[in-house]
């Protein structure tokens, strides 16, 4: 039981901010409640919450029966529900029947009172207030009711601030509002609303912060979403918003910094105090030193995460928070703070994989919200005045969404933006509803036309993409219980960080393949060599796109380290602390030069395949100093960072020489085996690592086998020849006998050897044949380990009766029994 309140001299329907805690949401709300727990039981934690008072739902019960609106409230409510008014008909009636209604004088008094000391105890006469709603029913943690009322920012005197009050009582019953409730089951009269007055804080700069992934529920980060100016563009969703993710677990060590993203936003626009008597704010352009700025430093998003984690602590659950840096004191304060009630709601027992079964042309690509795939004809909508011309089912394509959007939304089967961030209010309520969306797209509503046919596909990472046509797509759901444990070590193969929580609770052992190569082609672009050596790029045309990419970096160089860095650390994120085995870069020749200034520096090869690759490169004039800014990067990741379970592995090495001349440049460079704790790892990949695999041994702490180019050097047989595929199989004799002698050799010395390929997924006698041979680890695309778990269960002998059951389940799952067009996606992206 909490304690009885000291009142402060302003009447029974007032309650200080500091006299409120997480048990009052009856009286005042969640946000109110959740306000004053913080400044009650947080200050020691050195969270900073702006002052402020609230009013009661009872003097909200009390406005309405002394103005008599109870009964004309529900006339409107039973004509809504009869079907003789529709939604913007009733809600509208009931918010003017609200608006004007008069406060009793005690109300007004009591108010009054209130805002006169808060402005006595700031020490400023007539000081600005944000005047919020708080309805009794919101903040619960399996339904947000965020942004469903409204809030009324830069209110200065006691008649705006009855007048903001009232608004705020008439917001009850927007239409929003009003159909949320209906589809969250809460009947009208049930909720009440109360009303925060708040000290206003002139903010530089503004955002939203989740102590989970929103996309993906991964709990061990913290995303936080910054803007210039006020919140409200970011929480109504119209800017891109820089975003940052800090690993949480690592924060504690004051030696590091485990910021695993940084990602700068457009921020074309921001919200300020305006001057007008007319308006309270105004939204005007950021100039360009904004828009290529980052909102927070780093030492400012390591304390906003350190918050985070400490007001998750405290509520025992994952929160959504909002976050404000004062302009003059640059002071932080934490604004609000509410339970997540998406991703923190899901079954972590089930994952469900959306997977696209064809390709077309990509018309328009923005931020992700969640993971799934939707199709449908496009209908653009300028307004929400223009529900009742929306068709049910179809892709909603708009300029941007904000609250009043919701009854729309719901009817959506998907939702497309032009402007936004993924903690927009539109992303939080499209997750809620489990719309599939993207926002944020800058030119989707002029690409994109009526009745047009397309695919929305939330299924690649955090770059959603729209493309021409209806495609066909695949679910599977996988019940993490029904895959059985192996003595063999399960891991996965990975490629892209922003796609890699999707996977966060398979329960594997790591990963055995991270191809750096994809953060190179997919989020840095430019080849590493035309950082290094600018004055080389000859090309106007690419210096300026290369100049627009590295801007902010004084040191072009410092680019490429940074975000290598980023990516490789989101994906040891994923599994840590448990081994993630990063694959320096494998692109051939020919894949070099389609980076941005890659032609400039790559020569060209008749056979890119057996040319100047992997190993070769590393300490190869053209490519060493490039090779050293990877090194630089796997340093930071690993003592910058924190990311220490980063195993480094060397590709295409050819002979101990050259593995000796790489290990030098991985010296010279700061990257030396055995040096904290660093293991080596080389790829078995060439007849030459087999025949010599001693040798090997004596240079690196493991091997893993790419079954692919070992399987086309054993067999002379090109991977990607068409004619000759039906001889390429990995389970031809040769090819076993160079596996299963590494393996017998590398055991003898001490190493581990595992593989990363398709084939034991693919061929269960393949499987069966590795463990037998008793390889250490097999290493699968995500989606495979399932079934392939089962196979290699049943290799090491488990019980018939038990298998039976678990691949009859996984089996069940698989809402498409058809492998072809799997299979072909995953020989395309395993280039081990």
């Amino acid at each position: 039981m909490r304690s009885p309140k000291i009142k402060h001299e302003t009447g029974n329907d007032i309650y200080w901010f500091d006299e409120l805690g997480i048990a009052d949401v009856a009286q005042v709300g969640g946000k109110n409640a959740s306000l004053g727990e913080m400044i009650s039981q947080m200050a020691l934690e050195g969270i900073v919450v702006p002052f402020g008072f609230a009013t009661s739902a009872n003097m909200f019960r009390e406005f309405l029966q002394k103005n008599a609106l109870d009964q004309a409230i529900g006339q409107h409510i039973q004509a809504l529900a009869d079907g003789a008014e529709n939604l913007q008909t009733a809600g509208a009636a009931i918010r003017k029947l609200i608006s004007e209604g008069q406060f009793s004088p005690s109300q007004q008094q009591q108010i009054g009172s209130a805002y006169r000391q808060l402005c006595h105890q700031i020490g400023c006469d007539n000081v600005s207030v944000a005047v919020r709603s708080s309805a009794t029913a919101e903040d619960l943690p399996e339904a947000s009711f965020a942004g469903q009322q409204e809030s009324y920012l830069n209110i200065t005197g006691e008649v705006d601030l009855l007048e903001a009050c009232r608004q705020c009582f008439a917001s009850l019953y927007t239409d929003r509002a009003i159909s949320y409730r209906q589809e969250q089951g809460f009947t009208h009269q049930q909720v009440a609303l109360s009303v925060g007055v708040q000290q206003m804080i002139n903010a530089e700069s503004a955002g939203v912060m989740f102590s989970l992934d929103t996309e993906t529920g991964f709990p061990d980060v913290v995303v936080i979403n910054a803007a210039w100016g006020l919140g409200e563009t970011i929480v109504k969703g119209s800017v891109t918003p820089d975003r940052f993710m800090v690993y949480k677990p690592l924060l504690t060590n004051k030696a590091l910094l485990p910021i695993i993203e940084k990602k700068q936003g457009s921020k074309l626009e921001k919200m300020v105090y305006s001057s007008s008597i007319s308006e309270s704010t105004l939204t005007v352009a950021t100039d360009d030193t904004e828009r290529t700025t980052f909102v927070l430093t780093d030492d400012e998003v390591m304390a906003l995460a350190k918050w985070a984690v400490a007001i998750e602590r405290h509520y025992c659950r994952p929160m959504d928070m909002e976050w404000a840096k004062d302009s003059v004191t640059k002071k932080i304060y934490m604004v609000q703070a509410r339970p997540e009630t998406v991703e923190s709601q899901k079954s972590s027992g089930v994952l469900v994989n959306y997977q696209l079964k064809e390709q077309s042309k990509v018309l328009v690509e923005g931020t992700s919200v969640g993971s799934a795939i939707a199709t449908g004809p496009v209908f653009n909508i300028a307004s929400p005045a223009d529900i009742d011309q929306f068709p049910d089912g179809a892709i909603l394509v708009t300029q941007k969404t904000d609250p009043d959007w919701v009854p729309l939304m719901s009817r959506a089967s998907g939702i497309i933006t032009d402007v936004g961030g993924p903690t927009s209010h539109a992303a939080i309520v499209s997750r809620e509803l489990k719309v599939a969306t993207i926002v944020g797209c800058e030119n989707a509503t002029s690409v994109l036309k009526n009745n047009q046919q397309v695919t929305l596909s939330c299924a690649e990472g955090a770059l959603g993409k729209v493309y021409e046509g209806k495609l066909a797509y695949e679910t599977t759901a996988i019940n993490l219980a029904d895959i059985p444990r192996t003595q063999t070590e399960i891991m996965i193969n990975a490629a892209l960080p922003d796609s890699i929580f999707h996977w966060w609770s398979l329960p594997v052992a790591g990963i055995g393949l991270t191809r750096i190569e994809f953060i190179i082609s997919s989020q840095i672009r430019v080849h590493p060599m035309a950082l290094v050596h600018p004055e080389k790029v000859t090309d106007p045309v690419v210096r300026n796109k290369i100049q627009k990419l590295t801007r902010g970096y004084s040191h072009q160089p410092d680019y490429f380290v940074t975000h290598l860095a980023l990516g490789v650390a989101k994906i040891a994120a994923s599994q840590y602390p448990k081994p993630v085995i990063v694959r320096m870069s494998d692109f051939k020749s020919n894949e070099y030069r389609g980076l941005l200034g890659g032609v400039f520096f790559e020569i060209e090869e008749e056979n890119p395949m057996l040319g100047l690759r992997g190993a070769s490169r590393y300490y190869h004039p053209l490519y060493k100093e490039a090779f050293i800014l990877e090194c630089q990067a796997i340093i930071r990741a690993r003592e910058q960072i924190g990311f220490d379970n980063i195993i480094v592995m060397i590709p295409f090495c050819r002979t101990p020489d050259e593995a000796d001349k790489v290990l030098a440049v991985m010296a010279e460079a700061g990257l030396i085996r055995g040096e904290n704790g660093l293991q080596v790892y080389v790829m078995c990949e060439i007849p030459s690592n087999v025949i010599l695999a001693e040798e090997f041994a004596r240079r690196f702490d493991g091997f893993s086998i790419g079954s692919n180019d070992l399987t086309q050097l054993v067999l002379g047989i090109d991977r990607d020849s068409n004619e000759l595929k039906p001889l390429f199989d990995a389970r031809n004799a040769a090819v076993k006998s160079m596996i299963a002698q590494v393996i017998k050799v590398a055991h003898e010395c001490g190493c581990k050897v595992g593989i990363c390929g398709q084939a034991p997924s693919d061929h269960p006698e393949f499987a069966e044949f590795l463990v037998e041979c008793g390889i250490d680890s097999i290493s699968l695309n995500p989606d495979s380990v399932p079934t392939a778990s089962i196979h290699i269960a049943a290799a090491e002998g488990l019980k018939a009766e038990e298998l039976k059951v678990g691949l009859s389940k996984a089996e069940l799952s698989q809402t498409d029994s058809s492998k072809v067009e799997q299979s072909k996606a995953k020989d395309e992206t395993d280039t081990s």
